[in-house]
């Protein structure tokens, strides 16, 4: 029998067209084209500007023969230029490429030409490293210089030198205002590129596409509670999965993005109170650098802040210091390849009347799915049966949904590993409550956070291999009050040879971006098993002693 809701009721131009974050950027330009979209220093970028600007970028790409399912790389800063890209780039159909700006050169070299980038666009501070990573790329692409003309005088460290044919500014004047850019032949289609930490071998290429990342600005405006004309700051890097997509979410409520090149208190704090800001995300640190600020850093404010963190839980006393200065935090929960975060705590009101312990227990917690998330659960990854929501049978994190990656760059064997039995696997291990709360318990792949950032334990053991002296290693994560997690090394020495901790980690420097050095290095008989394989188990032990 035929179904008459599928007859003569056909997609067409007139009721179906693909979704993208571009078209929220064109709407806020068009209802508040004169509220202000973007601080910085003292530029002072309205929301007709942004789009202008991010048209020109575009039509000076375009003029380059830049076009759909050409990469286009950035290294820069939480500027103007980096939320400019995240619209400009899109525009022409192209795939936008955030650099890690803390990555050595080699990992640099390796994703410029895994993405076969056409075009760098480069912020001056990271030019020297982007320089040895173009010597050692096969890639040739076309390379704009940023030289920001608000770098502060009190810079931890000076500009470096020019590097590219272009400079950003005489690039983008160059470009239409009035640009014809195009939508997205298919809400599918690629819209940006992002690079795991690469717990083994060299790091995958993570893919998003329209879909989601527009879903994504829908799920942040409701899970963090955005409203109409917010102010957001920039403590959270925008490379970090696109800022958890926030360059586009903030084209939603037409708020105004506040840029911050570093985390830095007096800047913060100065920046929530000239600006209002009503905003922020970020790691643990940022959390421990407002409330341990000296008293001449901080500000008063009057309006209350809410804090978006994804790392581990908050310790109560935290939460408690955040209180008292002014902030409201939300804990998150999520991975590259789930656009940022696809959990929230949802907090209950009766909550709160719980003991001090009982709200740690609560607030420990990954919480809930977002809205645009399907499917949330926790899994035994061989029989794919869900655990009992009891709290306490550990099984592995899956996600399903539309703000789950497209998949991995060039590496079908990975996406399909990714995404058997149809649920996305993220190698966290965690337990399910009865509630319906998930809750982290460890993480397979030997993921350290430490500020934010994630750390392979066996990229920073394979640099210690390459020491002479070492005999065997293994690297855990130790609790630390500022980064959340730090990277311990333990060493066993080979017979009959000497090594000092500096020693090793001068070594651990020359070969590893410097966040993942190890904070100490402990000489000690590894602890193994009879087959040999080490017992990081023990390890964390050790490590969580003392």
């Amino acid at each position: 029998m035929t179904n008459p809701y599928e007859q003569d009721l056909d997609r067409q131009p007139a009721n179906f067209q693909p979704l993208t974050p571009i078209t929220l950027l064109e709407r806020a330009a068009m209802t508040y084209p004169d509220h202000l979209a973007i601080v910085h220093g003292s530029q002072r970028i309205s929301y007709r500007d942004f789009w202008r600007r991010s048209l020109r970028l575009a039509s000076a790409l375009a003029q380059r023969g830049i076009g759909k399912g050409d990469t286009v790389t950035v290294m820069l800063s939480n500027t103007p230029p980096m939320l400019e890209a995240h619209f400009g780039v899109p525009m022409v159909k192209a795939v936008l490429h955030s650099v890690n700006t803390r990555l050595d050169a080699a990992v640099i070299a390796f994703q410029l030409d895994h993405a076969e980038a056409k075009v760098v666009i480069v912020d001056r501070e990271f030019s020297g490293v982007m320089k040895e990573a173009l010597a050692l790329a096969k890639a040739r692409p076309l390379v704009i210089d940023y030289d920001d003309p608000e770098y502060p005088a009190d810079a931890p460290h000076p500009k470096g030198e020019r590097i590219g044919s272009l400079d950003y500014e005489e690039f983008v004047a160059g470009g239409d205002p009035d640009f014809a850019w195009s939508m997205p032949d298919d809400e599918w289609d690629a819209l940006s590129l992002n690079y795991t930490s690469g717990t083994t071998g060299n790091p995958k290429g993570v893919v998003y596409h329209h879909r989601g990342a527009t879903l994504m600005t829908y799920a942040n405006t409701i899970h963090a509670s955005m409203s109409k004309h917010c102010v957001y700051l920039w403590t959270l890097p925008m490379f970090h999965c696109n800022g958890w997509c926030f360059p586009w979410t903030l084209a939603l409520q037409a708020g105004t993005h506040v840029c911050l090149r570093w985390v830095r208190p007096k800047p913060i704090y100065d920046a929530i109170a000239d600006h209002g800001v009503t905003h922020l995300c970020g790691a643990p640190i940022v959390m421990s650098t407002l409330i341990n600020a000296r008293p001449d850093d901080k500000r008063e404010f009057p309006q209350t802040v809410i804090f978006n963190t994804a790392a581990a839980p908050p310790p109560e006393a935290v939460l408690a210091g955040m209180a008292d200065a002014g902030f409201s935090v939300t804990h998150l929960y999520g991975l590259t390849e789930t656009y940022g975060p696809a959990t929230v705590n949802e907090w209950h009101g009766e909550w709160d009347s719980l003991d001090r312990g009982g709200r740690s227990a609560k607030k420990a917690r990954q919480g809930v799915r977002y809205a645009p998330l399907e499917g949330l659960t926790v899994m035994n990854p061989e029989t794919m049966r869900e655990t009992p929501a009891d709290g306490e049978t550990i099984g592995e994190v899956m996600f399903r949904g539309n703000i789950v990656m497209k998949g991995y760059l060039k590496n079908r064997k990975a996406t399909d590993e990714a995404f058997a039995g149809g649920w996305f696997h993220s190698g966290d291990l965690g337990v399910m409550h009865p509630d319906g709360y998930i809750q982290l318990k460890d993480r397979s792949k030997d993921i350290i956070i430490s500020g934010g950032e994630n750390i392979s334990s066996i990229e920073v053991e394979d640099a210690l291999y390459k020491h002479a002296a070492v005999a065997s290693c293994g690297v855990v994560a130790r609790i630390d009050d500022k980064w959340g997690e730090v990277p311990v090394a333990y060493v066993e020495l080979k017979p009959g040879v000497a090594a000092t901790e500096e020693e090793i980690i001068v070594h651990c420097r020359s070969l590893l971006a410097r966040f993942k050095v190890p904070k100490a290095v402990i000489f000690a008989e590894i602890p193994k098993t009879s087959t040999g394989k080490i017992q990081k188990f023990k390890l964390r032990e050790m490590a969580r002693i003392g």
